[in-house]
């Protein structure tokens, strides 16, 4: 069996509880994230809920690259003097806020023209999203109110049978979450 083969075999459950309107755990860059399909309204909710998270606020988007984004972006409302200002911070642990296109739905972008999307540098999260084929609503692992969870054994005591598959391994080891920035205004929003 070659490693291309364990590798995607490593994914199985994830793609299956996304097909089911499921929710995933995953490391990343500081803690445990949330997430689900972008696309799957079903998901959202769920995860909306379980957070106990206002659908105004908007949700951020994890992807492998930029191209994995292109649904959700307003690609053509980036200036091109701007394009470095925007491209320059990924891939890594900044999440920028964008254009939306005008067919990205309230549940994703909150009450917002925009969303926050990252090109995450973090490799398992990459191979996730690679292997997914699809960005991931990212959010982090907790209730509200209460301190992000920083393992996947903590996911599973907190939310046992809500999450429908919890990737193993290591957070990045950063102490805070990602920056999230508007590269078009400069604007610093965390």
């Amino acid at each position: 069996m070659s490693n291309e083969t364990t590798k995607t075999d490593a994914f199985e459950g994830a793609r299956a509880a996304l097909a089911n309107h499921g929710l995933i755990a995953y490391p990343t860059e500081a803690v445990m994230g949330l997430g689900c399909a972008p696309y799957d309204e079903i998901a959202v909710r769920k995860l909306l809920t379980i957070k106990n998270r206002p659908e105004h606020k908007g949700l951020i988007l994890i992807a492998a690259d930029y191209s994995q984004l292109l649904d959700y972006v307003d690609d053509k409302r980036i200036p091109q003097d701007m394009r470095f200002n925007v491209f320059q911070h990924w891939p890594g642990p900044i999440t920028l806020v964008l254009p939306a296109r005008q067919d990205v739905p309230r549940y994703l972008r909150g009450d917002f023209d925009t969303i926050a999307v990252r090109v995450t540098a973090f490799e398992p999260v990459r191979q996730l999203c690679k292997a997914l084929a699809t960005p991931l609503v990212s959010t982090s692992a907790n209730r509200s109110g209460q301190s992000p969870l920083l393992t996947p054994e903590s996911v599973f005591e907190e939310f046992g049978p809500e999450v429908d598959w919890i990737m193993a391994g290591e957070t990045g080891g950063r102490s805070s979450p990602s920056k999230i920035l508007n590269p078009l205004t400069q604007e610093v929003l965390r």
